[in-house]
């Protein structure tokens, strides 16, 4: 859907006694002067909305965020974002996930500094170096043992998509097979093998698995015995000599589904699927793109059921919000020949440097647990918006990886188990959360399931913050989607 690309009309946010100050501002810090500098000294050419017409007209359409979110961004620390016209915004978005620590963390920043200052070299290939070494001994320290204990990792493209490309050519290679196995609504990146694998694929190449839901199960029961369905058609699909399924190079999996709507998979389904990919010597890839480095209340979303998967794909805040990705791999399936999967940018330093610091400090400082504490209480707040708002279908997630699915009560027919996905209405919502200096994402099926994922450094003060923000777009939203007494209802647009 086509979204006007024009500032959004938002009153600066008090200064005084703010609980969601993450320190962006001092005293010698005018957040209008200098947004209104940043947006003319460079060309001299106008205002931030001179930029976005610019960004507008210069800018491919597959532009995404930019759409939704038309902010000009020119400062930021923690969970704020100050935008070049002077105001002040909670970023629930961080990044898509990648923001582990929120913006420009103090030690992510001195991590950075250290290696400009040392007059290391930037750009290394795949040479070794002091830096590549402190990573990959920090990331090994926080995975599974039993995986940590016999694995091989390979740096991949700076993008998470190229990490699961490595991970599919990886199974393949080994294996001998080509055949692969993915579930609904997944999704794992936009060049051509993983989007393949993803639930919006058109030129299907994997066989599809169904993906078990408790709000809208594909098979109408939910809950533990949906899992078990999902899990049996599994097993049945690849015992059936007549299923038309070859045995295949792998299975690909997200613990929690994203971008198809904050789905966490049930554990014990997830101990099913490791027990039925290991007993037919088929390699379970878990795509942590996006649950992983604590987000989910774990440090990786594999620790809740207990799994060690044999390939973990890894980017996002692995690289403390620079690019970085990895796979991470039992040693056994290193099958491959010296440059089999090669890339330009694999030796990121600076990126490996920020990612050792963004890893050390989420594990010493716990905020793994602090998330899935925290996000509980939230999930919490928002159940309880549900039971005034009707149009809140469901609330779910695991630690800070939270999505609010609205629905249109109203448009549910006789034999619906749920109502219809109101995409209008999300989108709507999101924009009365941007009026009111909130930043979320939308995804989720038809785009109807209204996603937050704030930095783990979020504090109590700054949770609430956002709730009531988010609160009060929902009740505006609300409103203005209500029809009056008498008038017919209209059909919803196209969604985002």
């Amino acid at each position: 859907m086509a979204v006007t690309e024009s500032a959004p009309a938002v009153a600066p946010a008090a200064r005084a006694q703010d609980p969601t100050d993450d320190g962006a501002h001092d005293g010698t810090y005018d957040a209008t002067r200098v947004g209104t500098r940043a947006a003319t000294d460079q060309d001299g050419k106008g205002s931030y909305e001179s930029i976005l017409r610019r960004q507008s007209q210069r800018e491919s359409a597959a532009r995404t965020y930019a759409r939704s979110l038309p902010i000009v961004p020119v400062r930021a620390r923690g969970l704020t974002i100050e935008g070049a016209d002077g105001r002040r915004y909670l970023d629930c978005l961080s990044g898509a996930g990648t923001l582990a620590l929120g913006h420009n963390h103090p030690v992510v920043l001195e991590a950075i500094r250290k290696v400009l200052d040392s007059g290391a070299p930037l750009h290394v290939l795949d040479l070794a170096t002091p830096v590549k070494d402190a990573f990959t001994s920090e990331l090994f320290a926080t995975l599974p043992g039993e995986l940590a204990d016999n694995a091989r990792i390979q740096f991949c493209g700076p993008a998470g998509t190229d990490a699961v490309e490595a991970a599919l050519k990886l199974v393949r290679t080994t294996t001998g097979r080509d055949g692969l196995l993915a579930f609904t609504g997944a999704y794992h990146g936009m060049t051509a093998g993983a989007l393949s694998a993803s639930g919006g694929a058109t030129d299907v190449r994997v066989t599809r698995l169904p993906y078990p839901q408790q709000y809208r199960c594909p098979f109408g029961v939910g809950g533990d015995r949906g899992a078990e369905l999902a899990a049996r058609w599994t097993e049945t699909l690849l015992d059936d000599p007549k299923s038309g399924v070859p045995a295949p190079a792998g299975m690909i999996v997200e613990a929690v589904q994203g971008e198809g709507g904050v789905l966490p998979a049930p554990d014990d389904w997830m101990r099913r699927m490791r027990r039925i990919t290991a007993d037919r010597s088929v390699p379970l890839i878990v795509d942590e793109v996006q649950t992983g480095v604590g987000r989910t209340g774990a440090f990786w979303a594999v620790e809740h059921s207990g799994v060690v998967p044999d390939v973990m794909v890894l980017s996002k805040a692995i690289g403390g919000s620079l690019p970085l990705a990895v796979i991470v791999y039992r040693s056994e399936l290193d099958a491959w020949e010296p440059g089999a999967h090669a890339g330009t940018f694999r030796g990121n330093q600076l990126a490996m440097a920020a990612g050792t610091a963004t890893l050390a400090y989420v594990r010493e400082n716990k905020l793994a647990e602090r998330a899935g504490i925290l996000g509980a209480r939230i999930l919490g707040r928002l159940q309880g918006l549900a039971t005034a708002h009707p149009c809140v279908g469901d609330v779910r997630g695991r630690g800070l990886m939270i999505g609010v699915e609205l629905v249109d009560p109203e448009a549910a027919g006789p034999d619906d188990p749920v109502p219809p996905a109101a995409p209008a209405l999300a989108l709507a919502v999101q924009q009365e959360c941007l009026a009111r200096g909130l930043i979320v994402e939308l995804g989720g099926r038809h785009s109807a399931v209204v996603r937050l994922l704030p930095p783990l450094t979020l504090t109590d003060e700054q949770a609430t913050a956002v709730l009531d923000r988010f609160a009060d777009a929902l009740a505006a939203a609300e409103r203005a989607h209500t029809p009056a007494k008498g008038v017919p209802r209209t059909a919803p647009g196209p969604s985002h």
